[in-house]
């Protein structure tokens, strides 16, 4: 065993010269995959009626969120196959399947005819592509945190995995840069004729980009130590649940750890997106700048909160930004309203003399501090959890679920408040619930992570 850990040291340790290139093409790599699986949510309130007619404009949104739902859903499920295969034959070769799969739906998406053509066979097909897209996700994500964190030294595990946190939010803002320059360049009435179809269109393009990334990745140290000398498991995701161990720490890092890491996430990006198009009835271009301008602008506090956790600790960091996360996002959403281009009721067109695009970029970058906060160290924390023969589905279970499914559903659950409450500030209730559940949990049972020696092969 010492010897083993010895070895795996030792290659680490030549590993790190690389680092560079091995945090650039996993990160660049993990951007794009994002990228193709938001594009879809970066332009729900401009095609949820091209798919679905369910009589109202709200109810047609609510309907593409939970197509968009769908792909988070099944991103576990992607966790459980690709989990094994990672474990079995390598985190490369797993890398290459997920990202063809993801770049192949996201293009389909911008061939498919409408529901104005095929009727609710238009909603049923996105439905499907959208599976397959939680699917090539699930098996995406958690072999990169992997593959970073297995090359990281041990005191710079935070700061290096920081980077490919980035990655979500860089996705995010992708596609929301592409949207906007498309908006621009074609203008509004060719954009919302055929023009949305370009963002989902550059998929091949980025495809090309990732695997060219990737292409000369091999996997780590400490895993191709394991496989050299017959460790790794035969069973992954039956070994990561059936010891009473590691299924303690699974249900541990979803209810204490990414369940709330997840609502906070979505929270502040997408749904604030949601929340500002159809609730406060800001303009799709205001609000997509105010996005893009938010997101460029505090994708640094990322990185500085990845390097922050390997000197104080990662805990308390993610159990901090739930605590600020469910005393604020009440209030935070309510002065959101009072900036908003409407007083009271936007369809009674009464002007609000206070309309500020800078204050509701304020407000949203308000939120992506308690973001950052969370994200930055997650992905190390994760790895910190488990043992190399079952990390990489151990860790992608409690992340697809509590950050997938959980956060994934914030935005679904956050319209549907509104529309049965009619009150627009019962929308942040579920994420504020979670929030608390999984402070209080994590408080009580997480265990600081940050000097865990993650070259041992067992507990």
């Amino acid at each position: 065993m010492a010897s083993s850990s010895r070895v795996a040291r030792g290659s680490a340790a030549a590993a790190d010269k690389h680092i560079g290139k091995i945090i650039t093409a996993s990160s660049v790599g993990a951007t794009i995959e994002w990228y193709q699986f938001f594009v879809f949510g970066s332009l729900a309130t401009t095609l949820a009626s091209k798919f679905f007619q369910t009589g109202t404009p709200l109810g047609n949104l609510i309907a593409w969120l939970g197509a968009f739902a769908v792909g988070f859903i099944f991103r576990p499920f992607g966790t459980v196959f690709f989990g094994r295969v990672g474990t079995m034959i390598g985190r490369d070769r797993s890398y290459m399947v997920t990202m063809s799969i993801m770049a192949a739906c996201t293009f389909l998406v911008g061939i498919m005819p409408t529901a104005e053509s095929i009727g609710v066979a238009a909603g049923l097909i996105l439905v499907v592509l959208r599976i397959l897209q939680g699917l090539a996700l699930g098996g995406e994500y958690s072999g990169a945190a992997t593959y970073i964190a297995e090359h990281a030294p041990q005191n710079k595990r935070g700061l290096y995995t920081s980077f490919l946190q980035l990655s979500a939010t860089a996705g995010f803002l992708l596609s929301m840069l592409v949207v906007l320059i498309c908006r621009l360049i074609f203008g509004e009435a060719a954009f919302d004729a055929w023009g949305w179809r370009v963002p989902f269109l550059l998929s091949v393009v980025l495809l090309g980009v990732s695997i060219y990334l990737r292409s000369s990745l091999k996997d780590s140290p400490l895993f191709l130590n394991l496989k050299s000398i017959g460790q790794t498991a035969k069973e992954p995701v039956k070994e990561s649940i059936s010891n009473p161990i590691n299924a303690r720490y699974v249900l541990l890092a979803i209810f204490g750890a990414t369940m709330g890491q997840g609502v906070i996430w979505y929270t502040s990006q997408f749904y604030a997106l949601y929340y500002m198009q159809s609730v406060l009835q800001v303009s799709l271009l205001t609000s997509a700048v105010i996005m893009v301008v938010v997101l460029l602008l505090s994708t640094p506090l990322f990185v500085l909160s990845g390097w922050l956790s390997d000197q104080i600790g990662r805990k308390w960091m993610l159990l901090g930004s739930m605590a600020l996360a469910a005393l604020s996002y009440y209030s935070i959403y309510a002065a959101m309203g009072n900036y908003g281009p409407f007083v009271g009721d936007p369809a009674q067109n009464v002007a609000n003399p206070n309309y500020s695009p800078f204050m509701l970029g304020l407000l949203v970058c308000v939120q992506m501090i308690f973001v950052a906060m969370a994200y930055g160290p997650i992905a190390a924390y994760l790895v910190e959890m488990f043992p190399t023969r079952i990390r990489y589905s151990s860790m992608a279970l409690p992340y697809h679920i509590g950050n997938g499914v959980f956060g994934g559903l914030v935005p679904i659950f956050g319209l549907l408040l509104i529309q049965s409450t009619g009150n627009p500030l019962t929308g942040v209730f579920y994420t504020i619930a979670i929030a608390i559940i999984c402070l209080v949990v994590g408080a009580i049972f997480l265990r600081e992570s940050k000097n865990v020696d993650i070259t041992t092969t067992a507990w």
